[in-house]
């Protein structure tokens, strides 16, 4: 086996290549991607046999920024016949190991998702057939590989497996996550996915706890306010805009009209900080920077918006001057970024301080 498959946004699979790329030479897993425009997937194609495995259980998926999905896959499966789809599917996972749950899904592209009404439907029938042939567990067990089915034409399919330690644990990448009616714009989807994929859900209740302060930068008209809001914590909410009037009501939030790069927190209890400004990325980066520096927040979460050429080489640039800002200044952190579902031309970054030294 030496092919990895890796989902992600439409559009973004030159990024996504070049980042697999990059990562597979450091782990000296060498090997090519194949790109085509607008697919919502790249396959990368390694030059030895075995490294496609190797490449999944090496590379933390964590760190990878574009991909939503990475597994290991056979040669694409075509033209499979109507009247017996499983026996050639069954014959390519003879030499699988032994999974603990089945995914058959689809790229994020609007022809994909059309084949979602089969692959709910097929499932079934091919769950059975795999438990009988032992590819799959009799049980659905969390801790096993994740065997994956991903129809990108009618009859035409990749199988693999990933691994449920290093893999995303969500149907074709994906948060499904319910639009609330109460929220004041759709951007609120962007934090709770946040959320959802950097805060392990055993830690909500200390990481995300009511009573907690936090600071939006550049709130209005509150998307991201109202996801600390209705966590029961209590929010500075920085912009020269107007705040959806249901959220003052709660009691919950104090609005500054002031410049989120010039804002300092009234009192050093802040924790979490989180920025969706329409601004420079490399500007965005350098003012959280700042703030954890000065310890004026425990966590946060912002967006760096991409420009429309040389995106993945921003992201590399300034992810990496944040690191050396961070070091050089002695704050120990861990930091994730993700290309989330519902990021457009952005990308979501995730720091926690792991000390509480008080700042310079």
């Amino acid at each position: 086996m030496n092919h990895v498959l890796l989902y992600c946004r439409p559009g973004f699979e030159k990024e996504c290549a070049g980042e697999v790329q990059d990562k597979a030479n450091v782990l000296e897993l060498f090997g090519f991607p194949r790109v085509k425009n607008n697919s919502g997937f790249v396959l990368f194609e390694f030059y030895q046999p075995g490294d496609a495995d190797a490449f999944i259980q090496r590379q933390p998926f964590s760190e990878l920024i574009f991909a939503r999905q990475m597994v290991a896959v056979m040669p694409l499966l075509e033209a499979l016949p109507s009247d017996d789809r499983i026996s050639p599917i069954l014959e390519q996972v003879e030499a699988f190991p032994r999974c603990g749950d089945l995914r058959v899904e689809t790229p994020d592209t609007n022809e994909a998702k059309e084949l979602l009404k089969f692959c709910r439907k097929f499932t079934v029938p091919l769950r059975q057939a795999l438990r009988k042939q032992g590819v799959l567990y009799t049980k659905d067990n969390p801790k096993k590989p994740v065997l994956h089915l991903c129809f990108i034409a009618p009859g035409c399919c990749y199988v693999g497996y990933s691994y449920s330690h290093n893999n995303s644990q969500f149907f074709m990448g994906i948060p499904r996550l319910k639009f609330p009616s109460d929220a004041p714009s759709r951007s609120t989807l962007k934090l709770e996915e946040a959320f959802h994929v950097f805060i392990p859900r055993e830690e909500w209740d200390e990481r995300l706890a009511s009573g907690m302060w936090g600071v939006d930068l550049g709130a209005c008209p509150g998307g991201w306010t109202y996801q600390l809001v209705k966590r029961s914590m209590f929010v500075h909410a920085v912009d020269n805009g107007q705040m959806a009037q249901s959220l003052m009501d709660t009691g919950q939030v104090k609005h500054h009209e002031a410049d989120g790069f010039k804002f300092e927190p009234p009192r050093k209890n802040v924790t979490w900080l989180v920025c969706d400004m329409v601004e420079k990325p490399a500007r965005v980066a350098h003012l959280m920077g700042d703030w954890l520096i000065k310890a004026w927040a425990k966590e946060t979460i912002f967006n760096l918006k991409l420009p429309m050429k040389g995106r993945y080489d921003e992201v590399l640039q300034d992810i990496e001057n944040l690191k050396l800002y961070l070091i050089q200044n002695g704050v120990k952190f861990k930091l994730q970024a993700k290309h989330l579902y519902h990021d457009r031309e952005e990308i979501t970054v995730h720091i926690q301080r792991l000390d509480n030294r008080a700042p310079y």
